[in-house]
């Protein structure tokens, strides 16, 4: 197995064992971009557990998020196994509550 493949790998799992996992620049107490700063400021608001990973800690992980959502930016939010988005689509969703009720389903 390929160094890529091995962090693909990695993801798909991490995705799988966290209901909830943003992919973002910084740490969810020091956010380094101002979009990662703006998920975070979203999912603080409702009442669930949710999980990070910083991509700048680690540019393998930061090149192989992108491949396999096929997105080109970060952040990236992934609720039970599937890709919501990035930054814009999680703040429309927030502004028209669909958010809310994915969450919703979260907690079953």
């Amino acid at each position: 197995m390929s160094p890529e493949e091995k962090v693909l790998q990695q993801i798909d799992e991490d995705i799988k064992a966290h209901r909830v996992l943003l992919y973002m620049k910084g740490t969810r107490l020091m956010p380094q971009c101002g979009f990662s700063a703006r998920v975070i400021e979203i999912l603080n608001q409702f009442n669930i557990p949710y999980e990070t990973r910083n991509i700048l800690e680690d540019q393998e992980l930061r090149a192989a998020i992108k491949a396999y959502s096929s997105w080109p930016t970060i952040p990236q939010l992934y609720i039970q196994g599937e890709f919501i988005g990035g930054c814009d689509i999680v703040t429309e969703l927030f502004q028209n509550g669909q958010l809310e009720k994915i969450l919703e389903l979260c907690k079953q």
